[in-house]
């Protein structure tokens, strides 16, 4: 009875050993997380830091890791301009305490932009008022030319007027590691 005891913990442990092997992150292994402070195109800076908490691994057999990064690009948004915002994940600490040096690459979050739908109509509205202005001048008439010619060019300039980008706390980012290596010592 001693012996079959002593067989079934020995069997155990060597499943767990093989569990938490296969637990090690790996080169293309995508992980999920949730990013624990607000990062904007609009007051970003590169070498800020962000963190992912509650990362769990695609395949299942990481949960609860954390991962730390920096901004490394930001590009506010402008006129003909589109936001832009990259992020790049360098360590990754398990639950266990186990550390690794990562490259990671954001490639999926659910990034907010303001709808430039009001700013369109705005622009349309204020571009026919003052074509109005200048057509009355102008052409000493009404024929309302330059109301259409201002709400055109109002509406085109409000329309290639883009919006800065929002990672919200709490939003799920998807992160693709290129490059792991276990830190020693820990």
């Amino acid at each position: 009875m001693r012996h079959l005891i002593a067989s079934a913990a020995a069997v155990l442990s060597i499943l767990m050993v093989a569990q938490v092997a296969s637990a090690a992150p790996y080169a293309g292994a995508q992980y999920a997380g949730i990013i624990t402070t607000s990062v904007s195109s609009g007051n970003a800076v590169v070498g800020q830091a962000v963190t992912l908490r509650n990362v769990t691994s695609e395949d299942g057999s990481v949960k609860g890791a954390t991962m730390y990064g920096r901004v490394t690009r930001v590009v506010r948004a402008g006129q003909g301009r589109p936001a832009q915002l990259q992020m790049t994940f360098t360590r990754l600490v398990l639950p266990s305490g186990a550390t690794y040096a990562i490259d990671g690459v954001v490639t999926g979050m659910q990034a907010q932009t303001k709808n430039n739908a009001l700013k369109e109509i705005g622009g349309a509205v204020a571009g026919m008022i003052v074509g109005n202005i200048i057509g009355k001048t102008i052409f000493h008439a009404s024929s309302g030319i330059g109301g259409f010619l201002g709400a055109a060019g109002g509406y085109l300039i409000a329309k290639n007027n883009r919006e800065n980008m929002n990672v919200p706390q709490g939003t799920a980012v998807r992160v693709t590691l290129r490059t792991v290596r276990r830190q020693a010592g820990r």
